[in-house]
């Protein structure tokens, strides 16, 4: 398969509960490439909710999606992933919970989040050689919704402007809604999926994902933090 985009994501276990409702939820298996019924929840109308999500799949960002620099290929990117899996270690959080990010719903850890942040940041940092340049159009839409100057100092250094310390962890449910919606979604979530949300939560390995020409996205291997 042709991809056109990579990224570094958490990848939750296929073999959970909770990520067997989140995929189902979104619509996308990323880990077999496939297309899943939605679930029904409440009456409500999951393929709408979360056709904004859909092709990324259930995950959390580490490193954004970034298209190959000139002269770089998937077999030396999956050798960094694998060094850079080595030299970390696994992560434990307290849990994660259901938030509301502006007006959208996600997963979000608790407790102590050092370990996670710098692992994201060690992502972006160490696998940056394998980025092209953002284009001048994707610096444009980035910078329209109006950036701090850390924000702007990251979109310039990194090609995205929420990473390092404005990295925030989060596990994306729904595209944005309106009020009554939000809440809607997020009381049915609460019943639905929280009993099956993971305590403590623990990222074991660093996914490496690739955008099809679809613009869907595949997990291509994991790899396991064996520091």
């Amino acid at each position: 398969m042709t991809f056109t985009r990579y990224a570094i994501y958490y990848a939750p276990p296929a073999d959970a509960d909770w990520a067997r409702f989140g995929a189902a939820w979104l619509g996308w298996d990323m880990d077999t490439g496939t297309e899943i019924a939605h679930p029904q929840v409440d009456r409500l109308d999951v393929p709408a909710i979360t056709a904004t999500p859909r092709k990324y799949g259930l995950h959390g960002t580490l490193k954004p999606p970034f298209r190959l620099a000139e002269g770089q290929s998937l077999p030396p990117l999956q050798d960094a992933c694998a060094a850079l899996a080595a030299t970390c270690a696994p992560v434990t959080l307290a849990g994660l919970k259901i938030a509301r990010l502006g007006r959208f719903l996600a997963l979000r850890p608790l407790g102590d989040t050092s370990g996670l942040n710098a692992l994201a940041a060690a992502s972006v940092r160490e696998l940056d050689g394998f980025r092209a340049p953002a284009s001048d159009t994707e610096l444009a839409r980035r910078r329209a919704s109006g950036l701090t100057p850390a924000q702007e100092q990251n979109l310039s250094q990194w090609g995205y402007p929420y990473v390092m310390d404005d990295f925030r962890f989060h596990i994306t449910l729904t595209g944005r809604l309106d009020k009554p919606t939000l809440a809607q979604v997020q009381t049915a979530l609460e019943t639905r999926l929280a009993p099956m949300l993971p305590q403590p939560f623990t990222i074991a390995d660093l996914a490496l994902m690739g955008e099809a020409e679809d613009g869907r996205f595949h997990l291509i291997h994991r790899y396991a933090l064996s520091s």
